[in-house]
């Protein structure tokens, strides 16, 4: 499988886990990340996320934004939110034409009734218009925490069919999680996912330095698992919710913790306190673990 068509160094072993780390971002984000530019290594992969009540053109214009400073972009799809076949793809050849597009990542979106003619991601796939356009990876979700309305064996059943398919058509599949808080659920899904033949690329989510209380928000919005005893290992008191958290503690865990047995991981860093503030954490903990 041609991993350099994800990301460059893909089967080199990093020597600090943050590097070849991929960002995400929306389409307001634009502004911020021209002002975080410098900070952002080149061919860095950055997710443009499908959001709703955002105009298709802040999305088109955001992913070129992201290739115009010399990053990869990599748009998403929202499967139940596209209103139509046209919608879908003007939208990829809009991208691939004023990005050079070359990697997608497609979620089925929150909607609980499909908003067109796409039910899930398995459909988006299904039209071959991915390949058509040249796209050379397709990333997929992976949820290491359990997913709100799939059981955890219907999860593996669709993870392990989506990532046969996209690799059936030509292209290379890429995994990237939600985030979490707890460092061992993810070390025990990485195993499980390499015990069942899955061998792919996997970016873990790991959510940038935030406000505690909006750390919290985004794991309620999201379903992430925010017990005591979890947000205790990465950090967090329930009885004090003032002030930041930075994900210390959990990188750490993922740094000591990864081997040859959880296959090849980078992580994917949400930021939800800023794009800056993300990318200096990054950097100071780079830092400190130089020659470490």
């Amino acid at each position: 499988m041609a991993t350099q068509l994800i990301h460059p160094n893909w089967d080199k072993t990093p020597a600090i886990i943050t590097e070849g780390f991929s960002l995400e971002m929306t389409a307001k984000d634009e502004p911020a990340l021209r002002d975080a530019a410098p900070l952002i290594p080149a061919e860095t992969p950055i997710a443009v996320t499908f959001l709703p009540g955002e105009e298709v053109a802040a999305r088109i214009a955001a992913t070129a934004a992201v290739r115009e400073l010399g990053f990869e972009p990599m748009p998403h799809f929202s499967a139940r939110r596209i209103l139509s076949t046209d919608d879908f793809e003007g939208y990829l050849k809009a991208v691939v034409e004023r990005a050079g597009v070359k990697r997608c990542f497609i979620v089925a979106g929150d909607p609980p009734e499909p908003q067109g003619p796409f039910a899930d991601t398995s459909a988006l796939i299904a039209t071959g218009a991915f390949e058509r356009a040249g796209v050379q990876a397709i990333g997929v979700g992976g949820h290491p925490e359990g997913h709100p309305n799939m059981t955890v064996a219907q999860t593996w059943e669709v993870l392990e069919a989506k990532v046969a398919e996209i690799a059936r058509r030509g292209m290379s599949p890429l995994i990237v999680t939600q985030f979490g808080f707890d460092p061992e659920a993810f070390l025990a899904w990485l195993k499980e996912l390499r015990v069942r033949g899955i061998d792919c690329p996997v970016r873990i989510g790991v959510p940038g330095p935030a406000g505690i209380k909006r750390l919290l928000a985004y794991a309620a919005r999201c379903g992430v698992g925010a017990s005591t005893a979890v947000l205790k290992k990465y950090g967090i008191s329930v009885t004090n919710l003032l002030g930041s958290a930075g994900p210390d503690k959990l990188v750490d865990a993922f740094q000591r913790g990864l081997g040859p047995e959880h296959g090849r991981v980078r992580l994917h860093f949400y930021p939800f306190g800023g794009m800056t503030k993300t990318l200096e954490w990054i950097s100071e903990y780079e830092r400190r673990h130089a020659g470490a």
